[in-house]
């Protein structure tokens, strides 16, 4: 089951902000923050209620927790608390051990592989948060062990020893947890010539996959989809052989990345990706009143102003306005960008087809 959603909705472009990284602790007021188990200032337990989608603080009662702001509810700790860091909630009513997000991981290392946890414990962070966001948007997560037609399952595994692929396959996400060694992501980073490479890009780009069918082929997408990204029956394996074997061309106009160039659903997974990327980075910056001047946002104005129809603009200005910043400020204390990507009109163009097949799916 979807929790019941509360958006913040911006009216003018239908845009949800429901994604706010921070909540105010009930006892103290002190930001917490989505991976918080404690109030860092009064030291009162918090923890994440995935049917409100907030992180709230507790009050123990007997061998429950209740919330301190007196709304009503009984709650027990999630039982990978300790391997995985969790401190999102279950109900009483439920009659399971693992919460909402826990449940969805079919493989994980064994408690053996103590060399691995810790990284099992990032990428159920990072996923975490994947689902936080895709049910602030309205998006079904559906657990595989419940429907295995249309339901998702992750499988987190070590490569250490055994040949791991990360991607997708008929509603199973696999994820090399190598990807949460910040040196080997970086290495793989450089030999792949990437921007940006991170344990939650990957799971973006790998759900997107998942959603391929329901926002797509069943609403009827399919034909516009081919225009704009590509005939998706073109054999995966040829089009991997030729993107490997090609010499480097210019792919900024049309796509977001480089590997996006490698076949129509690689198109459109690493652009449902960066539209992830926009949201959250929005309604972050929404949610602590982060805002840029105009001077910002008019000198990125002029990056996807060449396409009147394109309806996903608003979105996309105030995003080119806040990275200008985020960017500057970043090197001013002698780091590279935050955000090293450039939206071509092209680009913005397929983030608006996403964007429309999201909105579809949630309001039909």
């Amino acid at each position: 089951m979807v929790p019941e959603r509360n958006p913040h909705v911006d009216e003018t472009t239908g845009v949800s902000f429901s994604l706010v990284q921070q909540f105010p602790c009930s006892v103290c007021r002190q930001l917490l923050f989505f991976e918080n188990s404690k109030c860092l200032r009064c030291g009162t337990e918090v923890g994440y209620l995935p049917e409100a989608a907030q992180v709230v603080a507790l009050q123990a009662v007997g061998f429950r927790f209740e919330r301190v702001d007196g709304l009503p509810g009984s709650y027990r700790h999630c039982s990978n608390r300790g391997v995985a860091r969790c401190n999102w909630m279950i109900s009483d009513d439920d009659r399971v051990d693992r919460c909402q997000s826990c449940r969805l991981t079919s493989v994980r290392p064994n408690d053996t592989e103590l060399n691995s946890l810790e990284a099992f414990a990032d990428a159920e962070a990072a996923k975490r948060r994947l689902l936080h966001q895709l049910m602030a948007l309205g998006l079904p997560v559906v657990d595989r062990s419940d429907d295995v037609v249309r339901g998702v399952a992750f499988e987190l595994l070590s490569a250490r020893g055994r040949n791991v692929i990360t991607g997708h396959d008929s509603g199973v996400i696999t994820l090399d947890l190598s990807e949460s060694d910040d040196a080997h992501r970086e290495f793989v980073r450089q030999q792949l010539g990437e921007p940006y490479r991170t344990v939650l890009g990957h799971l973006r780009h790998e759900i997107a996959h998942y959603y391929w069918p329901s926002l797509i082929e069943q609403n009827g997408h399919v034909t516009e989809f081919r225009r704009m990204f590509g005939d998706e029956r073109e054999s995966y394996d040829e089009a991997l052989v030729r993107y490997y074997a090609q010499v480097d061309a210019d792919w900024s106009g049309s796509h977001v990345s480089k590997y996006a160039t490698m076949h129509p659903w690689e198109d459109w997974a690493e652009t449902f990706a960066h539209y992830l990327h926009i949201h959250a980075g929005l309604a972050t910056a929404e949610s602590i009143g982060l805002a840029v001047g105009e001077p910002a946002q008019s000198a990125g104005r002029q990056a996807w102003t060449t396409r009147d129809h394109i309806t996903i603009g608003e979105m996309v200005q105030l995003w080119l306005g806040l990275t200008l910043a985020l960017n500057a400020m970043s090197r001013s204390i002698g780091q590279p960008d935050l955000y090293p990507f450039v939206i071509s009109p092209g680009v913005v163009e397929k983030l608006d087809f996403v964007h429309r097949c999201i909105r579809a799916a949630v309001e039909s």
